[in-house]
């Protein structure tokens, strides 16, 4: 039986807490979980940090 989260290289996103708030997608914690186990940022409320306009 296995206890604990998995160790991975990689640290768990850090969402910002105060775009998830109010959103129905993540529930305001701002990451999902993945079908792998994974947690990602939330698409709905996160945005990427490359992620603009183009201007």
């Amino acid at each position: 039986m296995v206890y604990g989260a998995p160790r991975t290289p990689c640290p768990p996103p850090h969402p910002d807490l105060g775009l998830a708030r109010g959103c129905e997608h993540c529930l305001g914690w701002g990451t999902v979980v993945t079908r792998d186990g994974g947690h990602e940022l939330c698409y709905t409320c996160q945005r990427d940090p490359g992620e603009g306009d183009g201007a």
